[in-house]
């Protein structure tokens, strides 16, 4: 995650709801995209600099390039993907969601080789807001590393 403003900064925000709708509009763009495989749409949502991390793995990718990169990995790690919403938060800080990411794993992803086993996987996604862009900074992503290699649907 990147350390634009420290913790102190991101809780004094003031809560403008011109700009919660915008950030709202623009995770929803963000989804849609994601939905549709549209890398290229998701790379519109994101600032040059943006960082997605895997939380319980460390690994992160680093700006539009890395974007890219986890994009292409995650979509051929679970070609069949499908994301269901359970929780959404959305703050002057960003979104934070709980969706649970259904699919067969039949690539590499988050330090594991392909199962071919079918995976139902709750994640915790941060998408952290950059308030002069007015886009997303990334993705910090959580989950539970043992659901990935074990058939768990």
């Amino acid at each position: 995650m990147t350390a634009r403003d420290s913790i102190q900064a991101r809780l004094a925000r003031p809560f403008d709801p011109a700009e919660l709708r915008r950030i709202k509009r623009l995770w929803v763009r963000h989804s849609i995209a994601e939905d549709r495989r549209d890398i290229d749409g998701l790379i519109g949502t994101l600032s040059p600099d943006c960082v997605y991390e895997i939380a319980v793995t460390g690994q992160r990718w680093d700006g539009h390039d890395g974007a890219r990169a986890f994009y292409t990995e995650l979509f051929a790690a679970f070609p069949d993907n499908a994301f269901a919403l359970s929780e959404i938060v959305v703050g002057p800080q960003g979104v934070f969601e709980v969706a649970t990411l259904t699919g067969t794993n039949e690539g590499p992803w988050a330090g594991t080789a392909p199962s071919g086993l079918a995976v139902s996987l709750e994640v915790l996604i941060l998408f952290p807001w950059d308030r002069t862009s007015g886009l997303f900074t990334g993705e910090r992503i959580w989950f539970d590393r043992q659901r990935v290699t074990s058939e768990s649907t």
